[in-house]
């Protein structure tokens, strides 16, 4: 049972962490910079093949940062989200055989 509220515990903690709103602004001003200058570091060595090379480091870096947004709350209801109430009915369903 102590080992049961420990696991409980620090999901609870997972879930009442949220990345912090800098970090999250940080990151998106990063990929914003770095996608703008990327051309100009490229564009004599690739030429107009930089644009294309340029729009997919950016779909790379934008897609990224859609996922860990998206993760950050991992028990939530969302279809790709943890499925606790699956967790859950299954462990009563355990707990009832065993008593």
């Amino acid at each position: 049972m102590q080992s049961f509220t420990d696991i409980c515990g620090a999901c609870e903690r997972i879930k009442n962490t949220p990345i912090p709103y800098s970090y999250s602004v940080f990151i998106k001003k990063f990929i914003f910079f770095y996608v703008m200058t990327l051309p100009f570091g490229y564009v004599f060595q690739l030429g107009f093949y930089v644009v294309p090379v340029v729009a997919f480091v950016f779909y790379v870096l934008a897609s990224l940062e859609l996922i860990a947004e998206e993760i950050e709350d991992p028990f939530g209801g969302d279809e790709n989200d943890v499925p606790t109430a699956l967790l859950a009915k299954n462990i009563h369903r355990h707990v009832a055989e065993i008593i």
